[in-house]
Formats: C-alpha cells, structure tokens, sequence
C-alpha cells in the first residue's frame, strides 16, 4: 500500500440556502432558488451558465441580488476546480450585505489555499471571522470550513480536524444538511490522512447518506470516492477500485474537474499497488494534465509524487529524477512536511536502486524517524531500510527493521475499531511479511520464518474468539509446531505464497521440515486452471489432467514421506490455495500399497484432510462442551425471488438428516418457519449440530454481506438472508456446522484469513467445525452425501472422518456423482 498524500478535500466555502423572508422580488428568489438546486444536485456547468446570465439581467434592476448570483457562479467555478477563473470573477465582486461578504471571503481563502497562497488565504479569514464575531451570519460555517481546509494543507491534519468537527455542530444547529454532509466528507477526509482509516469510513458513509438524502450528487460521488480511498488503505484494493472508477465517471459527468483528477490519481495507485505500474502511469498523467489545466499546486504536486513512484516500480530512475525535480520547489513553497517526506522518501529509493548505500539510509532514516511521517510511508522506508541492509550483508540490522516495521503495522492494526476494518488489513504488510520470511529463510531459520508467518494468520478470528489481543509483538516466540502437531494428532502443512518463493511447512509431532516451492504467481495460475477444470464437471484421472498432478507434485510431495497412509492432515493454505481443494489432487500410484492405490488416484483415498486457519488455532482446538446430542436445521425455504428457486430435493434432505437424531432432540424450520429471525432467536449456542439446507451467496464485494437465503419473514417480504455479520454476533458452541448450499466457504480470499463468508462466520461465532462449499453445490448429490454424512457421526465418527467417508463413497459409486465436482466443494474447516 503507498497511502502518501491523495484524496479528496472538500475546499469550498458553500452558500447557504436558508430562505430569506423579505421583500425580494419572487421572480429574483425564484431564479435563485433554480440555480442553487442545480448546484445542490451537482450540476456544476449548468449552475454556472444559469447563475451568470441572471447576475448579468439583474446587474442594472437589483444589483443586491445580481451579487448573489455572481457570488453563485464563483462557487461552482470553484467546485469544478477553475480556480483562477473563480478569483478574478472575485476580485471584481461588490457584495451588499455582510452575509455575502463573510461568503466571498471564504470563497476567495479557499481558493487562495489551493494556490497555496497561505499568507492571502489567513488574511480574508481574518476579515471574516471579524464580521462573524459580530453576528451569527449563517455564512460563518462555511468560514469554519475554509480554516480547516487551511489547516489540512499546511499538514495540520489535527487542527483541521477541530475546525471540521466545529463546522459540523454549526451546520446542525442551524438545520442545514448540505453544510452538514460537506463537514462530514471533510471529517472522513481528514481521518485518512491521519490513518484513522475505519473512522474515515464512518465519516464518509455518513456524508454519502445526508448527500443521497438531498440529492446532492455531487457529495454523494465525492464521499463514495473518499470511502473507496478508506477500503484501499485497509487493504481492500479490489473493493476501492470499483469505488474509484464510478466516482471518476461521476466527477467527469458533473464536470468537476477537480474530483475527476482526483480520482484518476486513486485509480493508478491501486493499479500501482498491485503491481502494474505501466498501467499506472497514463492515469497519473492525465490527472497531471488536469491538474495543471486549474492550476492546483496541490493537486500537481500529488500528481508528480505518483509519477515518480511509478516510475521508481517501473526501473526508470531517470524519470523519476525528472519528475523529483519539478517536485522539489512545489514542496518547498507549500511548506507541507508530509510532501517533502514523500519526496525525500523517494530520493532514497532511487539510491537504493543505484546502490548509493550510505545515502539511501540517510536519506531514508531521515523520513522514517520523522514525526509527520504517515504510517504507511513508515513502514515502506523500514522495508527499504531492511532490505538494504540485508542486501549491505548487515544481517542484525535488517533483522531489527523487519521487526520494528511489523511491530509498527500491528500497532496501527490495533486501532481499527471493527471486523470489516480488520480483515482486509494485513494486506497492508504482506510484502513486510514476505520480505521478512525470505530473509529468515534464507538466513538458515526457517522455523522463526514459520513463527512469523503463523503470526500473520487468521489475526481477526483468533482475536474475535479472544484467543489473542490485537496488539501482538512483532517478535513471536518461536512456535512449539510440533507440540501442536501432536496434541491435535495431526500433520499440518503450513503453506506461505511468495512473490520470489514460496514455501511448504511439513509439522508433524516429531519434526519440522520446510521445502522451498515456486512463486506465488506460478502457483496461482495453476490453481486457477485446475479450479475450471473441476468446475466444468469433469474428471481428473480419466483425463489425467496435468494440473491435478503437478500441484500434488508441488504441494504435497515433497511432505509425503512424513505423512502415514490414512492419518489426519490440517492444511493451513495461503492466498488462491484456499480455494482448492487439497483432496482432488492427483497422488501417484503407489506399488506396495493396496490395489486401490496401485494406480494414480485422488488424494482423499490417502488421508483425512481438514482446513485449518493457522497453527496458533490449532493449538487452540478445544473440545466442545458436553451437551445433549441436539440439531438444528433450517431449510426447505419459500422463494422469495426468481433468483433463488425452491431447491426440489431439500425437503429430502431434511427427513434424511433428522433420522439421525431423536424426535425430542431436533429442533427443525421449515417452508415459511425458516426465516432469518427463526434461526436468530433460537438460542443456536444450545445446539450440537446445526444444519442449513439452502441457496447461499457469497459477496465478493464485501464477505460479510455473504447470506445463506430463507424464507421471507411474513411482515418483511425482504427479509429473508441471514447475513454473515448476524451470524458472528450469536455465540456457539457448536460440534458441527454445516452449510448445505452453493458457494458456504466465500468467495473472497483476504491476506492471512483465507476465504471469509458464511464459514467464516461461523467459526467466528464459535463453532467447533464448519462444512461449506467451495463451489455449487448438486441437488441431486447432496442429500444422499448429507446422509451418509450424519450415518458416519451418529457411529462414532468425527466430522472430518465422516465426512471423508462420505465423499469416498461417491468417489466409488462408479456413476456421475464419482466426479469431484459433486463430492469436492465441500471441505470442513476446523475453528476453536
């Protein structure tokens, strides 16, 4: 992540549409009324032209109220970012009353701050806050506004802060949601620039609902944009990069030049940040062009400041001298200490590529100890340091950066205040961790490098179930794997995907052994192939299919001399590998064992394999409270949509799960009982197994919002999904969960935490295991496997072995169901 010094501010000093009460002429208030509805609803060309032809046919008849029109289109101009228009449309301006001196005042600061003319900004509101000090003017907000925004571009992000939250309780004491949602967007601003990330969130959800509220599109796009901006700084770069291009398409609609540049420039950090620097460097361009076009200092600055770091990325060290250059004065003129970090920052990354050693440390050691540095700039001048020294041969002195970097992420991590704020942000100090796990390797201490790769996994979980803290120290106690290995009586293969290497963990009760494997990307593209191809129904071993086998190749060979034929494995995967399915490898044949093994087979016919988070969960696997053997199931559900079609098998499945248990220990919603609330107000803690016969979603978006369909509730026909975050908020203590629907394990893969979704959520809520889908699921196969399922667990089976038994017997059934597409997406995930 490069979260430097991006995003959007909102300048403007507003006019207030309070209705005023006099003797105005009604065609004047009602022309007026029109153009400020277009500026309200963000159409800012419009506004303008409006607001100018009716200062120009009131100029002679009322020039009172040609002035607030004039006043009218110098405010669009400067929310459309035409700064130096705006100025002279200023400069020549007479107002008439005091209320729309103290207006254009504030404009004329706002304006002056852009241009980063401090000294002129703090003159005109010296002028104002002298009028306000003699009357509440409702036009005094908008001065509170322009301070803040003077603060914010000095690099008193604080003090800005203050100005905003005063700005806020103004505009809510004199009733005006417009002045309200602009303090909130500005709020949220703010917060990211203080890395406040999850409270910019708020903030900026805040400022997009009073702006839809009013239609005001203009701040509604402006607070999707800032949100998206939030999202990228906690690691969600998929979810920001969608926010980012609707908020330019809106910006560029508007005409608001300024927010379109702005927005172009978060749109090439993420393609930046995820590695394509080539594709970054046209958008930072043309938000340079646009920039220069309006002549924001600030926004040029920002513009140059990405520019460079593509270039940097992208190997062209002459480039980004070039561009450092014409950086060098803009900073020095603004007086900001952040943007002269970021080039200072920079400066010493371009040594270390040229291998200029001692100043690449001085110069990053000067930025890195700075107090206005950002703590993402910080942790990315420790990684540099760190691998500089270790490329210098100076092996204590990196040792001690990586940690002081991680150590410094897990104490930013430690502030964010909810779970959709936590997950996506290890993501954050992913390459701190690789870095730190190749050096640790290559330095001959591999188990360290395993400590440390454990500590990055599954931290919300474990921290949601109160198995750790979220401030944890960057320096792990070296991880007793193996004892964790022989108290959960398994073998754990700990999977870490890296962009020079990656690396497999084979933990058993006796040793440790790790292998080197290739790159992540390597690896990906297999997965992703062999992923299609069991998706399309077809079957590995009459195909032989090349991936099934390679990836057994890669993956699990190198441990299997330490795995027994039949025992337990926990698999903890790593990025694309928690969507495969370890058991639909292809293992080779085998000449001394069985005639079922003889010849190439599926994994599964080898071991039983589990899902687990990390080895600190394992190590944390309890076993559940003695209870009575009572079940839950929910299911069979009413349609509430054509997208979610009554499922004609469920009902059969349901009778054939209930045989299991007795009549007075089964608990069962079906049809129109089996509703969202049913579920949530069944006390589900009291349940040993719980068992969902359903459609499911998964949100790619944002994995909490991934629902399990029901029936809808009679008095709420669109109530019927029960959300992953309702599931995480009702504790269990169940032995099973079992999901029986499409797509149970999620959709999408977080850094360090695996697939999030429905299965995730239920660990979270505290289940012992979880079974879920990692892809559609049969209608036709899935009773019959949910049957033999609970046949194997009422005989005294664990899940995992139950389940294991299940899927063997489909894989010999010799018919349609023997392909992985129908036995395989189910994989059980083991939590607390």
């Amino acid at each position: 992540m490069r979260l430097r010094y991006s995003n959007y501010l909102w300048v403007v000093a507003l006019v207030v549409t309070l209705p005023l009460h006099d003797a105005r002429p009604d065609a004047a208030q009602l022309a007026y009324d029109h153009a400020w509805q277009l500026f309200v609803h963000g159409q800012l060309i419009q506004c303008q032209q409006e607001a100018d032809r009716t200062a120009q046919r009131f100029r002679v008849a009322d020039p009172k109220w040609a002035a607030k029109f004039e006043l009218l289109t110098a405010q669009a101009m400067v929310w459309r970012g035409l700064n130096a228009d705006a100025l002279s449309s200023l400069a020549g301006l007479q107002t008439r009353d005091l209320n729309d001196t103290v207006q254009k005042l504030a404009l004329e600061a706002s304006v002056f701050t852009k241009l980063q003319r401090f000294p002129a900004s703090d003159a005109a509101l010296q002028q104002a806050e002298s009028i306000c000090r003699m009357a509440d003017y409702t036009a005094c907000g908008t001065v509170l506004r322009a301070r803040g925004v003077l603060a914010v571009d000095r690099g008193q992000s604080m003090l800005g802060r203050q100005f905003f939250l005063r700005d806020l309780d103004f505009s809510r004491d004199h009733r005006d949601r417009f002045l309200e949602a602009t303090a909130l967007l500005n709020l949220g601003w703010t917060a990211l620039q203080s890395d406040r990330y999850d409270e910019a969130a708020d903030w900026s959800k805040a400022a997009q609902r009073v702006a839809l509220e009013l239609g005001a599109e203009e701040i509604a796009q402006a607070a999707s944009g800032n949100l998206g901006y939030a999202y990228y700084a906690l690691g969600d770069h998929e979810r920001a990069l969608g926010l980012f291009l609707d908020a330019e398409k809106q910006a560029a609609r508007l005409g608001s030049f300024r927010v379109e540049l702005k927005w172009l420039e978060d749109i090439g950090i993420v393609y930046q940040t995820d590695g394509d620097p080539s594709r970054a460097a046209p958008v930072y361009r043309q938000a340079l062009d646009l920039a220069k076009q309006i002549d924001s200092k600030l926004d040029i600055a920002i513009a140059l400041e990405e520019l460079i770091y593509a270039a940097i990325d992208a190997g062209r060290l002459e480039d980004a001298s070039a561009y450092l250059d014409q950086l060098g004065p803009l900073t020095q003129a603004s007086g900001n200490r952040l943007h002269q970090l970021i080039g200072l920052t920079a400066r010493g990354k371009i040594a270390v590529q040229q291998r200029q050693d001692r100043q690449a440390e001085e110069q990053l050691l000067a930025a890195e100890t700075d107090p206005a540095i950002s703590i993402s700039l910080k942790l990315e001048a420790e990684q540099d340091l760190a691998q500089l020294y270790e490329v210098e041969g100076h092996a204590p002195a990196a040792d001690e950066m990586y940690r002081k970097a991680l150590t410094n992420f897990e104490s930013a991590r430690a502030q964010l205040k909810n779970e959709d704020s936590r997950l996506p942000f290890v993501a954050n100090a992913e390459s701190i961790y690789d870095s730190y796990i190749h050096f640790l390797v290559h330095q001959g201490r591999a188990e360290e490098a395993l400590a440390v790769a454990d500590q990055s996994r599954a931290q919300t979980l474990a921290e949601g179930l109160g198995l750790s803290s979220p401030a944890r120290s960057s320096d792990p106690k070296r991880l007793n794997a193996s004892a964790i290995a022989q108290s959960a009586q398994t073998t754990a293969l700990f999977y870490w995907l890296g962009k020079q290497e990656s690396y497999l963990w084979a933990v058993t009760p006796a040793k440790v052994e790790h292998f080197a494997l290739p790159p992540a990307k390597e690896i990906a593209a297999q997965v992703d192939r062999y992923r299609a191809f069991l998706l399309s129904g077809r079957d590995a071993l009459s195909e032989r299919n090349a991936d099934a086998r390679s990836l057994y190749e890669i993956l699990v060979a190198p441990a299997a001399p330490f795995i027994r034929a039949g025992s337990d494995v926990a698999i903890c995967a790593d990025g694309v590998l928690s969507k495969l399915n370890f058991e639909t490898l292809v293992a080779p044949g085998v000449d001394n064992a069985s005639d079922s093994r003889r010849e190439p087979h599926y994994w599964l016919e080898d071991a039983t394999i589990v899902s687990a988070p990390s080895l600190s969960m394992l190590a944390a696997v309890r076993t559940p409270q003695p209870s009575a053997n009572k079940l839950l199931i929910i299911g069979d559900s009413i349609s509430s949509t054509p997208d979610y079609p009554e499922l004609p098998l469920a009902g059969t499945e349901i009778r054939l799960v209930k045989q299991h248990f007795a009549p007075t220990r089964e608990t069962v919603f079906a049809r129109s009982a089996a509703t969202p609330a049913s579920y949530l107000s069944s006390n589900p803690q009291q349940y040993a197994y719980i068992h969902f016969v359903a459609h499911g979603t998964a949100s790619q978006a944002d994995p909490l919002e991934s629902a399990i369909v029901l029936s809808p509730n009679l008095r709420d026909r669109e109530s019927f999904k029960l959300y992953a975050r309702d599931i995480i908020r009702h504790p269990l203590d169940a032995r099973l969960v079992t999901i029986s629907a499409c797509y149970g394990s999620g959709a999408r893969t977080y850094s360090g935490e695996g697939l999030v979704g429905l299965s995730w959520s239920f660990l979270r809520a505290g289940a012992h295991n979880v079974i879920g889908a990692l892809w559609d699921v049969s209608d036709e196969s899935t009773p019959r496997m949910m049957n033999l399922l609970y046949k194997g667990i009422q005989g005294g089976l664990p899940p995992s072995e139950a389940l294991r038994d299940a899927k063997l017997e489909l894989l010999h059934s010799h018919g349609e169901f023997q392909k992985p597409f129908y036995w395989a997406p189910f994989q059980l995930y083991e939590g607390r």
